[in-house]
């Protein structure tokens, strides 16, 4: 069986409220992992290279009407916007996150951008009402992932894409490594479960999306986790306030930061991977 852990969405929107400066000041206004593609990008470039990737993947055009699933504070919508003059709706379960997103300066060009605080699994969207649909990691975050496939299938056209970026788990993890590697991780990471690359594909197939290709970027993402070693190090080292707040038991979110090691060598083991999933409706 692959790891779970029970985790609401309150604690998701809890988790990124409570760590909003920690994500910011750590790793900017896009928290995804960097896509290291030449090997010498510096972290902003790497992390705009994914959303470049997801870009390409959706077929951003002018006037594509995008719904971006766990947007964040809004950074690849507003590139999607404003490089290819998208029509974007993100939604988050973060008020902070929100916040910050409707706040943003509006990107320049054709594209327009708009924000919800809403849960992806209840969502108030119309049937049919997209051309695209994307996920950055936000897919791991959700307890029923068949059901986040259902309602994006759902919401698109025919035809329509799905770009899901997901944290993933190996196919076979052995009882060392989900033990001591992956159920932490979820537990850590307010993630109920890593699926592996087999039952996306499985579910994809059974909600009727049709896989048009799959990218395993493991390899080319996991730098991501040696800088943010460095830079909480750093961090902890020079930020008596930073320190307080991770030796502080009564911070329940404080664990994310003491676990990054783990994910680092996840994903040496290959027992964490990191996959990009396009299909078609």
């Amino acid at each position: 069986t692959r790891p779970r852990v029970d985790v609401a969405s309150g604690a998701v929107a809890r988790h990124y409220d409570q760590l909003d400066r920690f994500y910011r000041e750590l790793w900017g206004e896009d928290v995804h992992h960097g896509l290291w593609v030449r090997g010498n990008e510096d972290p902003a470039e790497a992390t705009a290279n994914l959303t470049r990737l997801v870009a390409h993947r959706a077929a951003m055009r002018p006037g594509l009407r995008v719904c971006d699933v766990g947007c964040g504070y809004g950074g690849p919508a507003r590139y999607f916007a404003s490089r290819h003059g998208a029509e974007v709706v993100g939604l988050t379960l973060s008020r902070r996150q929100a916040r910050h997103a409707r706040s943003a300066k509006a990107p320049e060009g054709l594209g327009r951008t708009r924000y919800l605080l809403a849960d992806w699994l209840r969502s108030p969207l119309a049937d049919g009402c997209f051309d695209a649909v994307v996920a950055i990691e936000s897919a791991s975050h959700m307890a029923d992932k068949r059901r986040f496939l259902r309602e994006a299938r759902r919401v698109l056209v025919p035809r329509g894409r799905l770009v899901v970026v997901a944290w993933i788990a190996g196919e076979d993890p052995g009882p060392w490594a989900r033990r001591h590697l992956l159920e932490p991780i979820c537990g850590e990471g307010r993630l109920p479960g890593l699926a592996s690359e087999s039952e996306y594909r499985e579910w994809l197939a059974e909600e009727g999306l049709r896989v048009l290709s799959f990218d395993d970027l493991s390899r080319k993402v996991r730098r991501t986790w040696s800088v943010c070693l460095r830079r909480v190090a750093g961090r902890l080292m020079t930020d008596p306030e930073a320190r307080r707040y991770v030796l502080d038991a009564r911070n329940s979110e404080r664990v994310f930061a003491l676990g990054l090691g783990r994910i680092w060598l996840a994903y040496r083991t290959g027992d964490l991977r990191y996959g990009v999933f396009t299909a078609e409706a």
